[in-house]
């Protein structure tokens, strides 16, 4: 049996707000939603049911695309501040995400990395060089 991605609290940041790691990178973004719904829970003051459902799609969608355009993912976390909740998604492929024409016959996709543009207030790409990349995207608490 494989450990699934659920994320427990590891720890407090250094500005004081929640930090979750994943055991075990998830291999679907069915386990990246578990991860992200199970972190949500346990934040005090809870974010709003909105927010949860924004970090749900956003986990998601990072994830989904980590496995479609880099083959896998090597790392997902959460951390929570006072102001934002912050996902962490780590791939082998150091290639940026590229924007492209949405496939509306469900081929070939297109339709991920606008929703994650469109959700986070803040995306940020780390290169790791030819380790791959972090993508770190904020949402608003």
């Amino acid at each position: 049996m494989t450990e699934q991605c659920v994320a427990p609290l590891t720890g407090i940041s250094s500005t004081g707000g929640e930090i979750a790691q994943c055991p075990a990178p998830p291999r679907r973004a069915a386990e990246a939603r578990a991860a992200a719904a199970a972190f949500a829970a346990r934040l005090r003051p809870a974010p709003s049911d909105r927010t949860v459902q924004d970090l749900l799609l956003l986990s998601s969608e990072l994830v989904t695309n980590a496995i479609q355009h880099a083959g896998a993912v090597t790392a997902l976390s959460f951390e929570a501040d006072s102001d934002a909740l912050h996902v962490r998604v780590a791939d082998p492929n150091p290639a940026h995400p590229q924007s492209r024409v949405p496939d509306l016959t469900g081929r070939t996709g297109g339709f991920g990395w606008p929703v994650v543009l469109r959700l986070a207030h803040r995306v940020t790409i780390r290169p790791l060089g030819r380790e791959g990349k972090i993508i770190l995207a904020a949402l608003p608490r």
